[in-house]
């Protein structure tokens, strides 16, 4: 079997041997930069960053034949074709490949390619070479995931043992590549001064952080480590904490190196097209643009989000400075987003920003509007319109369907109801009959537009009820949600909990959850 795979990988393609003319990679680096020191709110930053390839390795981490897990198995098989078209265009470039299957060296003993490894003069560290680099609290929190149980998602789990015996076949090990398992990688890094690096593989949780030729090892050895996002998969069972699905899982960890290790990039930047996602990730993409001084959701929505939708919506953030009016850096998401949340107060955008805004709109995606929403992009009382910055005033009837006029003082907190006629509507299903006390002031946005539909009604002191929920079809198509309740101990309150997870899903076009408002999932 050894002297079949050895001929097999000897023949595979000669072709590629010699570097392309253009050795340049072109990679869009992603980073998590926390938006002011302590704020814990962390905006994903993109980098157009060129790389000589010649000066590039990648590293593929412990992609086998054969996991313990079948779902892994079968996630690894999946992911293998597009990773080797990647080997395949890099290596033509110029980049070194060094294929690491962890514990299978016994099967390449006799390769070119394992001695490659082998010969490569021993560098001196950094810092020392540990076999296993564990989690530095000195430099990261805890994984934001459970994997106490093995991380295995199919049902009934698997029996851990070791199932490989190679790196999948899917991945074609050239007669310029090398192999190893521990850190004779950094000797191979050194020995032909490479300082660049692509790590890629299984599983982001586990080894991809932790073996000795992977990213917490690059880094502290001075490396420029960049890890490829879409060509790695997560060691998660959706039925530990914090119970979301297991490709959430998986973007949880990619944030959490991101913050705290490396920037990453996609396929797709050495590829060209989309980023590979698994046939099973079916999740639309939900951005929550959060941008408000008053409301806290910049603490409020994160939490929330994860609790209540992290099972079916791929999550992003885009946070803006509460204390600033200007750019919302990393707003760009919208243009791959399928819906958004703008929790949003006056805010003025640089005008290919708020084109992005607009652009959005206009492609009749769902918009769901968080309370200051209605006057996201108005601008205030006296302000100056600053060359290349716009506001958008009229959003509020645009894109909501109301017509914001302030608010009802903030002592006389708002009592909201369903309103009869709504009572079959999904979203308010299960929603207590009687009046619910929220600390919100009540706003005041009629008359609604034609065509927007209230659910419910809101009522401060003895003045008229306003609407403080409804939905609408935008002629553009578009499905908006829109509450003006959000104060932060509205979230307090299982009743607006309810009300925000069930008007998401419907403007998202998905099932809208049943259940009672006291007894909401994921919670």
């Amino acid at each position: 079997m050894r002297t079949t795979t050895a001929l097999f990988v000897g023949i595979f393609c000669i072709c590629g041997a010699e570097p392309a003319a253009d050795s340049t990679i072109l990679l869009n680096l992603r980073a998590r930069v926390e938006l002011s020191k302590g704020s814990g709110c962390y905006n994903a930053v993109v980098t157009p960053t060129r790389w000589d390839a010649r000066k590039t390795a990648i590293i593929v981490c412990d992609m086998w034949d054969k996991h313990w897990s079948t779902n892994a198995t079968r996630r690894v098989a999946e992911m293998a074709p597009r990773m080797n078209d990647v080997l395949v265009a890099a290596r033509k470039k110029g980049a070194l490949i060094i294929h690491c299957p962890s514990d299978t060296m016994d099967y390449y003993k006799d390769s070119p390619q394992r001695e490659r490894a082998r010969q490569a003069a021993k560098a001196t560290p950094r810092v020392p070479l540990e076999g296993w680099c564990r989690l530095d609290p000195k430099r990261e929190p805890p994984l934001p995931i459970d994997d106490s149980d093995g991380g295995d998602d199919t049902l009934p789990q698997c029996k851990q043992r070791k199932a490989w015996s190679h790196q999948i076949d899917a991945l074609l090990i050239a007669p310029e590549d090398a192999l190893t398992d521990n850190a004779e990688a950094y000797n191979l890094l050194e020995a032909r001064g490479i300082a660049n690096v692509i790590v890629m593989g299984v599983h982001t949780n586990m080894c991809v952080l932790g073996r000795p030729f992977a990213i917490r090892q690059l880094v502290k050895q001075g490396k420029n480590v960049v890890l490829m996002r879409d060509m790695t998969d997560t060691m998660y069972n959706p039925r530990q904490r914090p119970f979301v699905s297991h490709f959430t899982g998986t973007d949880l960890v990619v944030e959490h190196i991101e913050t705290n290790w490396c920037p990453t990039c996609t396929s797709a930047d050495v590829l060209g097209g989309k980023p590979f996602r698994f046939k099973d990730d079916k999740r639309p993409q939900l951005a929550f643009v959060i941008a408000e001084d008053e409301y806290h959701t910049d603490q409020t929505l994160p939490a929330f989000a994860r609790q209540q939708l992290g099972r079916d919506f791929r999550l992003s953030f885009v946070f803006g400075n509460p204390k600033a009016t200007g750019p919302l850096s990393g707003l760009e998401v919208l243009d791959e987003a399928d819906a958004v949340l703008f929790s949003v107060r006056r805010r003025v955008l640089p005008a290919n920003q708020m084109a992005c805004v607009r652009r959005f709109i206009a492609a009749g995606k769902p918009v769901i509007g968080l309370r200051t929403a209605t006057h996201a992009f108005a601008p205030r009382e006296k302000a100056k319109t600053v060359a290349g910055f716009e506001y958008w005033p009229s959003f509020d009837v645009d894109v909501l369907g109301c017509n914001y006029n302030l608010h009802y003082p903030q002592e006389l907190h708002e009592q909201i109801q369903v309103i009869p006629e709504a009572h079959r509507n999904p979203i308010v299903a299960g929603l207590p009959n009687t009046a619910v006390l929220l600390q919100s002031s009540l706003y005041k946005v009629v008359p609604l537009c034609e065509g927007v539909t209230p659910l419910v009604v809101g009522r401060a002191g003895d003045n008229p009820p306003e609407p403080v929920a409804w939905i609408r079809t935008r002629p553009d198509g578009g499905r908006v949600f829109c509450t003006t309740a959000g104060h932060a101990d509205d979230f307090k309150s299982d009743a607006f909990v309810h009300l925000l997870r069930n008007g998401i899903y419907w403007a998202a076009g998905l099932p809208v959850p049943a259940g009672e408002a006291s007894t909401l999932p994921n919670r």
